[in-house]
Parts: C-alpha cells; structure tokens; sequence
C-alpha cells in the first residue's frame, strides 16, 4: 500500500508510493551536456569575475589575482543589489520596496573540479568557514534580515557553471518557507518545551533506520516524509539556530559529514545534479530555543508535475529507509 507521511517541520504531507516503487540501483539522472571551453572561476581568469569581495589566499597574494583558496565575488546578474536604501511602500493593496539585498558567489576552489567531495577536508572546511564569514559580515547591514546559502549543482539543477561553487543571497525580509519552519517549530516548543529538530535528531539516532551517518557532533539522515529521492538533511545533533555561530569542531565535522555524504551520492546515483540549502536563523534572531540550523540536500531524480504544484503534494517513489540503507552500503 501506498503511505503518507507528513514532516512535522514544514506540516507537508508527501505520498511514498509504494506501488510504483522504484529500487535505489534504478535512478539514473539524464545525461547532461559539459558546458567545457572557458571557465571565469579557474585560478588565471580572476579579471573575468567582477571584483572580489573577501578570499581566502596564499601569503603575499594579490587581491583579484592568483594564489586564492576560496574566493567571494558579487554575481554578475544579481537578484538584489546592495546599495540604495529599501523605500517600503503601497501600491494599493499590494506592498512594495526596492530590490535591496545582496547576492554573492562563493568559487569553492582554484581548480576546475564540479564537486568539492573530492577535495582534501581543510579545503572542504574552508568553504564553510567562508559561509560562515559571509553570513556574520552582512548580517551587521540593518537593512538586511536573512542569509540563504545554497547551491545548485549540474545544468538541470540551475547551475550555468560546472566549477564547484555555491551562492549567498541575503534579503530584507525573512523568506516565507523559512517563516513556516520556525513558526512549526515555536508551535512545537510552546507546547513540549522542547525543541522539535532537537527530538527528530534523537529519534532518528535511537532507530537509527534513516541515519546515513554520524560523527561526534554531526548527523545525516533521510528524513521522515521526504519529498524527493534520497533527500538527506545534514545538522548538528547539539542544539544551534544560527549557522554563523558554529566553532572550529563543528566546522570540521561538517566538512567531514558533507564531504562524505556527497561522495556517498554521487557514487550511488551515478552522479546526479543536486541543490543543498542552508537553514539558519534571521539575522535580527538572538539564539533562538526553538529553531535549529540544518542543510537540506535534494538529488534531482524526478520531476515536479501538475499535481506536486496543485496540491502541495510530493510523491516519491523511494521509501527514506531504503534509501538510507543503500546509501551506508555505498563505499566511499
């Protein structure tokens, strides 16, 4: 029989359609074309990205030339802007301000490479040291509320370049998706006294039936009521709402826990397109009892249709446990 589960973080129910199951071996993501010729975040090409805003570099390099480990430049096309003030106003009954914001590029390493799984761990760390750099830099601008870190991966995921690289957009307000996920988790705390991803991240680790893996202070596992094909969430299992708070322990171990886990799907899926997403707290947030940070990872194996848009249903077609199973089976 066909199940349906339902995520107590975003209150969504998905259909895990048991009939039409699929086995974990049987995912092949469709071939995509290499973009190849000329890359402008390779190590050389640095006067091809607008200027840099924060690297970290080799002793006695320049600023905007070679000797970086991982560079920030502004997206050429960006989303929000930084300069200019917000101008909130009404446009009869709809609400109006300028697009004021920030949108970055994070060029996860000098060398042309599409994954940073394959990288040493202190050059895995690095790139999240720079997430959190970024993060605890622009949440100092008032005009500004909150911090989405993510990254696309592969040409059907939203990426235009292969080079290994994630984005920061930073917004005046606090997105919707991101409002519902603390508002289910205040509800949850207010009547349990307790924090909601606190006691999954317990659960999870006491039935151990979703965990792909776990170090001292990281785990990852499929969760409940995934929405797609071996989506994997990756959190501390110490209570933390705000990413940017993270000390040099949980820095390496995240490394460690993401670096793995995507080897673990790349080599299980034969590679496939993904986007992760960074969930922490509005900037204007003290720590927040109720709240705690996590990354979302989605391989993209299947296709949003007319009913996932209708209904706010997702289907999917691969049970969490089989594929967490198969995914601590896959060597790395």
């Amino acid at each position: 029989m066909p199940e349906l589960r339902k995520d107590p973080l975003s209150l969504r129910w998905v259909i895990i359609a048991t009939e039409r199951a699929k086995r974990p071996s049987d995912f092949r993501p469709e071939p995509e074309a290499k973009s190849g010729g000329f890359c402008p975040f390779c190590a050389g090409n640095e006067d091809k990205t607008p200027p840099e805003i924060a690297a970290y570099r080799e002793r006695g390099s320049e600023r905007n030339g070679a000797g970086w480990r991982v560079r920030v430049v502004p997206n050429k096309f960006p989303a929000l802007q930084i300069e200019g003030s917000l101008n909130k106003k009404a446009d009869g009954i709809y609400d109006w301000m300028q697009g004021v914001g920030a949108h970055e590029v994070i060029i996860e390493s000098p060398q042309h490479v599409t994954s940073y799984a394959g990288l040493p761990e202190p050059a895995v760390q690095e790139i999240f040291w720079m997430y959190r750099d970024r993060l605890l830099d622009l949440k100092r601008d008032r005009r500004l509320k909150y911090g989405m870190l993510f990254k696309n991966v592969g040409l059907s995921a939203g990426a235009s370049l292969e080079h290994t690289h994630s984005q920061l957009i930073v917004t005046p307000i606090v997105p919707r998706t991101v409002n519902f996920k603390i508002s289910s988790c205040r509800e949850y705390y207010r009547y349990h006294d307790r924090c909601l991803v606190c006691d999954m991240v317990q659960q999870e680790l006491a039935q151990r039936s979703r965990v792909v893996m776990e170090t001292e202070e990281m785990v990852a596992f499929e969760p409940y009521a995934p929405r797609f094909p071996f989506e994997t969430w990756v959190m501390p299992k110490a209570h933390a709402s705000h990413f940017e708070n993270m000390q040099r322990k949980g820095i390496e171990e995240l490394a460690r826990t993401m670096k793995e886990v995507l080897l673990r799907l790349q080599k299980a899926l034969n590679d496939p397109p993904y986007n992760y997403m960074v969930y922490t707290a509005p900037f204007d947030a003290q720590e927040m009892e109720e709240y705690h940070w996590h990354i979302e990872i989605i391989p993209r194996l299947t296709r949003v249709a007319g009913f996932e848009w209708g209904t706010g249903f997702y289907i999917n077609p691969v049970p969490p446990e089989s594929a967490a199973a198969y995914l601590r089976e896959t060597a790395v």
